[in-house]
Formats: C-alpha cells, structure tokens, sequence
C-alpha cells in the first residue's frame, strides 16, 4: 500500500507541475531473463507506468507485477505470482529518484546517465543507481536500460528442489518512451 501511495503522490506533485516539464509512458516494455543451469525462463509486461518532470530531472516509475507474460508454462507463471513475487501482497515494483547528469531536455540527442533512487521490489527498498540510455526528440524521450536485480535483495526466496532452475541474479531489460503529459 505505501508503494501505491507514494506513486499517487508523487505523479500528482507532477501533475501540478507547470508548462512542459511532465512526461508520461506511452509505451514500454519490461523484460526479464532467469538464465539458470537447468532452465531459461523469460517474460515481458507492456505495462510499465511513469513519469519525468524534465525540470529537475526527477522520475518515478512503477511496474505491476502480475502482467508479465511470456513464461514456459502458465505454472511457471502461477509460482512467479503466487510462490516468488506474491504479486497479490507486492503488485509493483517501483523505481523512484533523480538522473544524476544534467541533461538539456530542450536539446536532441542522445545522453548515457544514471538514475539514483529508491528501487523498491518484493516489498524492499534498496538505493540503486542504475545506468540508462536517455534519447531526446523534439516529439519524446526514450530511455532504455539493462540492469540486475538479485532475488536475495529483495528476500525472494527460491527453494532448494528448484534452484537450478532460477537464477539468483535476474536481468532485467527496459524501454519505454515518454511524451509531454497534455
């Protein structure tokens, strides 16, 4: 519940915010790779939220996690949902902070910085710094970035009868664009 309400407030103070300077997702794309000894496991959710106030390069971004799709099998999913994730107790996971750099959002280009905030998944919040891609166009920001996630972190237990299954540090793949919010 904090995770959700910490977005809502946030996006608002956003949504307040004056001119321009708001971006919203319009599209994204999160993926995730378990590349373990016995077995792949991949799956991808379209749904991604977020917003950047380019003012003062602030963001916040949030991922629900039961809309991954993509897995081996639909049990594999169910566990993802119901054993590992508890998506029904921890829906989102969510990613808020501030890029680093100085970028000039009024200029086109393209930008490598970091992002440096509070990564919450599974219910624990960890300070990350994350690197990114940021591609700036007249019409929207695009902003990819490749990065890890490890299960202990973030308490996600995986018992010993499938842990060469899973692997224990989880890429995680993200592209999403951005559009001045109307």
């Amino acid at each position: 519940m904090k995770i959700v309400s910490t977005l809502i407030l946030v996006t608002a103070s956003f949504t307040f915010s004056l001119g321009q300077n708001v971006y919203m997702t319009s599209k994204s794309s999160i993926h995730f790779t378990s590349d373990a000894p016995l077995e792949m496991i991949e799956a991808t959710s379209t749904q991604l939220q977020g917003a950047l106030k380019t003012d003062d390069r602030s963001f916040v971004f949030r991922s629900p996690m039961n809309t991954f799709e993509g897995f081996n099998s639909a049990l594999q999913k169910t566990h993802f949902n119901t054993t590992y994730l508890e998506t029904s107790k921890y829906q989102f996971t969510l990613f808020e902070g501030k890029i680093i750099e100085e970028i000039d959002f009024k200029k086109p280009g393209t930008y490598q910085v970091r992002g440096k905030g509070r990564f919450t998944c599974h219910g624990v919040e960890q300070e990350r710094i994350i690197k990114c891609t940021v591609k700036v166009s007249s019409e929207q920001i695009s902003v990819t970035s490749d990065f890890t996630v490890l299960l202990d972190d973030h308490n996600i237990k995986i018992p010993s009868v499938v842990n060469q299954k899973i692997a224990e540090e989880i890429m995680v793949k993200l592209d999403l664009v951005l559009v001045p919010k109307k």
